[in-house]
């Protein structure tokens, strides 16, 4: 089930009047309700790989159980803390990334034959998100930062929550998991949030990145048909599409969760208003940055370490967060790529140069600020070509089609009504979100004083969203990961 469908507009209200007026008296019934409206949620789709939600979630709950009763033998608290990784990252491993190890092997030693050896495997849509939440849980037992919780479906719950189970925010069980372990209470305030922060999610898919998908994908299908103009454009359009389309499903998944008195973690703050590569990363898909960060970069040293070491450990975590969005080499160049332009900033230690909003006191940014944003969305988009090409060979042909001078000096297609009228809905959301930019989410308007005006913002948003809608309008982009 999708949240951009017809099907998700009639099960919400359903699941929101059950989980508040049956089964909100008691706190186990309603933590019952949130494990199978979730597994409907996810069922929905495919109801066989609800068998991997499951053994996911029974292995972490008894590995933190284990853990924790050998805390005081740290050998054994290790091996069942081992255990449980290699067992859920096999999993992980098995659906996405053994075809691709498999060809890669065959086209290298069996010329390229590999049909004996492919499972093609379909790969459980949202498997990496709900994988890397379980597996912060029982590293964060056996790091001995939370105690492991004994009620199951507490557990199941807080791995399986419907509204962020398939594309984040990937949580920490030091947040999410307590929500589940005391009584919620409807409030008012918080429902009306979440479903303004839905409704700027909604636009940002359905307006935003649905529409600029439809070119993008034209222009990636057939490279050389067309100029080198419109594949700086469609480049443009592709930064957008996948910040509309990511930061939209983070946006109704958080307002969804704040309909049912739970609060996630921001993922997404305002991203493209950095002024460099490490404030981009610090506001792009933060809930996975920040797990590699504390999983992964910290323990192998960090920046507190030689600057060889620093070096790899830069390279490690890019690579890595690169190879996690999917089993192709173009995510690891791209991974690779980002470390590139990371690397004079943490060598320097000005990777933490820029950690507060950009111009907090004043309307616009000035004339160096509006530089910075500029060369790092040109950088940062320069990254999305290699990402969203389906090899590395038409990553080259797309550059090369950029610099062939012959037609990059074609405008036309920046005039055109293509561009345009794409244009115009991506300066409104630039706009609503720059205004907003102290605020959780770009919707909050609280600036504006005046509530009939706030509401003709929301009603009018809410018009063109529907005038947009297509219930057969595509998936969320990250499913895939």
């Amino acid at each position: 089930m999708t949240f951009n469908s017809l099907v998700f507009a009639v099960f919400l209200p359903i699941v929101f009047c059950l989980y508040w007026f049956v089964f909100g008296r008691k706190l186990k019934w309603q933590n019952a309700f949130v494990v199978v409206a979730s597994y409907v949620f996810y069922g929905w789709w495919d109801w066989k790989f609800l068998i991997l939600i499951a053994i996911t979630s029974l292995c972490s709950w008894l590995s933190g159980l284990l853990i924790f009763k050998y805390k005081d033998e740290r050998s054994k608290a290790r091996w069942i803390s081992a255990a449980n990784i290699i067992l859920n990252l096999g999993i992980l491993a098995l659906f996405k990334y053994y075809d691709f190890f498999a060809q890669s092997f065959a086209d290298l030693f069996l010329g390229g034959k590999a049909d004996g050896i492919l499972l093609h495997l379909i790969l459980p849509v949202g498997i990496s998100f709900y994988t890397f939440q379980a597996l912060s849980y029982s590293i964060d037992v056996y790091r001995g930062k939370i105690e492991p919780t004994r009620d199951i479906v507490q557990f199941f719950a807080y791995v399986s929550f419907f509204p962020q189970l398939v594309a984040g925010p990937i949580e920490r069980a030091t947040n999410l998991l307590p929500q589940f372990g005391r009584e919620r209470k409807f409030e008012y305030s918080e429902g009306v949030d979440g479903l303004r922060q839905m409704l700027w999610g909604f636009f940002k898919k359905i307006v935003i990145a649905d529409w600029c998908g439809v070119y993008v994908d034209e222009v990636f299908g057939d490279i050389p048909g067309h100029p080198g103009a419109a594949l700086v454009g469609a480049a443009i359009l592709f930064a957008f599409q996948i910040y509309g389309d990511f930061s939209g499903y983070s946006d109704i998944a958080i307002g969804t969760a704040k309909l049912f008195g739970i609060k996630l973690m921001r993922n997404f703050a305002t991203p493209y208003f950095s002024r460099d590569i490490a404030e981009f990363w610090r506001r792009w898909h933060i809930s996975l940055t920040t797990w590699f960060r504390d999983y992964v970069y910290i323990p192998l040293g960090g920046s507190r370490c030689s600057k060889v070491k620093i070096v790899r450990n830069t390279f490690v975590i890019f690579l890595v967060s690169g190879f996690w969005h999917g089993a192709n080499w173009t995510f690891l160049a791209w991974g690779a790529f980002h470390a590139l332009l990371f690397l004079p900033l943490i060598l320097t230690s000005n990777n933490r140069k820029y950690r507060d909003i950009i111009a907090p006191d004043r309307a616009l940014p000035n004339l160096k600020e509006f530089g910075q944003i500029l060369l790092t969305f040109v950088l940062v988009t320069i990254g999305w070509v290699i990402f969203r090409a389906d090899n590395l060979s038409q990553a080259w042909e797309y550059f090369s089609g950029i610099c062939d001078w012959n037609s990059i000096g074609d405008i036309s297609f920046f005039i055109s009504p293509v561009f345009l009228t794409r244009a115009l809905w991506i300066a409104v959301m630039l706009l609503v979100e720059w205004i907003d930019r102290r605020e959780d989410h770009g919707l909050s308007m609280r600036g504006i004083r005046y509530r009939s005006v706030r509401y003709a913002i929301y009603f009018a948003i809410l018009l063109i969203t529907l005038l947009y809608f297509d219930d057969g309008s595509p998936k969320f982009i990250y499913f895939q990961f």
